[in-house]
């Protein structure tokens, strides 16, 4: 259970070296860890904080190194991330409309305790700004891409119109970010700083939600 819990924080502390770790001790069972994280973040909508962005540029970069093959781990980790929203739309189709329907003040149910529910309305705000193509634009924002599904799904979203918004999300988000891990993630420059250059490509991925943020409270105070 330590060794568990040790491996799972080293996905955040040290993520190229936790995976370089798992290539040598597992081998090809890599592939099958990165589809389940994938999967995790997008389809699971308690699970937001799983690393997203920063992941699979580092998968690009251990593509690059020949660990792992980029054109293999791109096909899996597009499926798992479109098939992690689709299950996320049922989920928010089916259970979602109960969660709206809780007025703040009541008590909270055991499902609302288990999401968050300031997240919850962001990413419902970012719907209702950006409509359909929220599916695709979210998939490039941290814990908005979590949500965005689940909340299209409870919205009662026509699933065949979400669908295309979910698979070209999902081909441009896993493309972009293993692509550029594939591209840079092997310069000099980025390996010897790799971990601040993965910081750095968490802040960039924050920036939109700081921004909507920063509107929504700067709208709020205007209409005070």
């Amino acid at each position: 259970m330590h060794e568990l819990l040790d491996n799972f924080l080293a996905l955040f502390r040290d993520l190229p070296g936790f995976l370089d770790r798992f290539v040598a001790d597992h081998g090809v069972w890599v592939y099958a860890l990165l589809f389940a994280i994938i999967f995790a973040e997008t389809g699971l909508v308690i699970m937001p904080f799983l690393p997203g962005d920063s992941l699979l540029f580092t998968v690009g970069a251990l593509a690059a190194r020949g660990s792992i093959n980029v054109w293999t781990i791109m096909a899996l980790l597009t499926v798992a991330a479109v098939i992690g929203d689709a299950v996320n739309y049922h989920v928010g189709k089916y259970i979602g409309p109960r969660v709206f329907r809780t007025e703040p003040g009541e008590t909270p149910t055991l499902l609302e305790r288990a999401l968050n529910r300031r997240h919850l309305e962001r990413a419902h705000a970012f719907f209702e700004k950006y409509g359909g193509k929220a599916v695709i634009l979210g998939r490039f924002v941290p814990i908005v891409r979590t949500f965005v599904p689940f909340v299209a799904g409870a919205g009662a979203m026509n699933y065949g119109r979400f669908l295309i918004y979910n698979v070209v999300g999902g081909v441009a988000w896993v493309g972009v970010c293993v692509g550029a891990g594939h591209l840079f993630g092997n310069i000099e420059f980025v390996k010897k700083h790799f971990e601040a250059v993965v910081v750095g490509i968490i802040i960039v991925s924050l920036l939109p939600l700081a921004f909507e943020f920063w509107q929504s409270r700067r709208q709020g105070r205007g209409s005070a």
